[in-house]
């Protein structure tokens, strides 16, 4: 063909070239399963041929979608933790990698310190199609309540017995036997728990660890519940304040694998040997924790088929399905540490 085109190629252009109505070059455009596959791709190498460009913000305004998802971060209760915190960094790489493969955008919001109605304000800004939530923190009402309306939404954390959303995490009481068990296979007899236990996750770790110490005859009093946050410097200075207390143990158990590698570095600073004087048992097994020395022993939770179900699981309930929330198996990995 050898029709002059305007500087700036439209979709009418590309109709006539392909010889074709208006409406079957934008859905071949969209990828429409209604235009045939032959047709679809001679229609897309014209467009290709002649640069053609969708516009795809006008496309998505006339189709009143927005082709994003909402990542929302609560910190209710850690207003400290960063985005640099790897626990998180690997799970939203891993989100962000489903989310793109599907078409889709991110739109990242970090919500400190929540006010009431906050979620719902978030929803009815119309800025993305879905939402992912990373964590229930102390929001788990707010995300409740807006689970009464709002189907298109997947919670990371645990699974709570009066939820009405849709959430994926793993086994935390499981994972915190088993560390119970595995400290205690080791000999340990002074064991501190540290992490914040208000936190829904947390709280079922230290409820399994509980259970676990239990089972071994041993009772899990109060002071053995260290309160500390999921930062770096707060875990660091918690344990630096134990030592300097003269606090007598020989094992932590962290809430987290930022909590356990930033006692394993308090503890060196103060002299301490890690695992002959105090073994270090973490949560995550986060990339870094293979890499630390000593390496450390940590539950695993598998972030990547964590990531996999979360997505697969909004573009379900994206579609109108209703789905059931999926618990994931925590297992043990011994490594240095303890």
């Amino acid at each position: 063909m050898t029709d002059t085109l305007p500087a700036k190629v439209k979709m009418t252009d590309i109709a006539r070239l392909a010889e074709v109505s208006l409406a079957t070059v934008s859905r071949a455009l969209a990828d429409s399963p209604l235009v045939p596959e032959p047709q679809k791709q001679r229609i897309i190498a014209i467009a290709e041929a002649h640069g053609y460009a969708v516009n795809q913000a006008a496309r998505n305004l006339r189709m009143q979608t927005t082709r994003t998802i909402g990542l929302v971060l609560p910190l209710g209760h850690e207003t400290g933790q960063q985005m640099t915190d790897p626990f998180l960094l690997e799970l939203v790489g891993y989100l962000s990698e489903e989310v793109f493969r599907r078409g889709y955008d991110l739109l990242f919001s970090k919500n400190l310190s929540p006010q009431s109605g906050w979620l719902n304000s978030l929803v009815k800004s119309h800025r993305f199609d879905a939402m992912l939530v990373l964590g229930q923190s102390d929001q788990h009402d707010e995300i409740n309540a807006i689970s009464a309306h709002y189907n298109p939404m997947v919670v990371w954390g645990e699974r709570l017995p009066d939820q009405g959303y849709c959430s994926v995490g793993v086994d935390n009481v499981h994972g915190g036997r088993l560390a119970a068990e595995h400290l205690l296979s080791k000999g340990r007899k002074q064991i501190l728990f540290l992490g914040p236990a208000q936190v829904p996750e947390v709280a079922a770790r230290l409820k399994g660890f509980s259970e676990g110490l239990a089972l071994a005859g041993h009772k899990l009093t109060p002071a053995q519940i260290i309160e500390t946050h999921f930062t770096p410097d707060s875990a660091y200075e918690t344990v630096k304040g134990l030592v300097a207390s003269r606090r007598r143990f020989d094992a932590i158990f962290a809430a987290s694998d930022v909590i356990a590698l930033a006692a394993i570095h308090a503890l060196s600073d103060a002299g301490r040997r890690v695992p002959e004087d105090v073994a270090v048992c973490g949560f995550d097994d986060v990339a870094m924790s293979k890499t630390m020395s000593p390496a450390l022993t940590t539950v695993k939770q598998d972030l990547r088929l964590g990531a996999q179900l979360m997505v697969d699981l909004l573009f379900r309930r994206l579609a109108g399905e209703k789905t059931s929330s999926a618990v994931l198996a925590a297992g043990l990995i011994e490594r240095a540490s303890t």
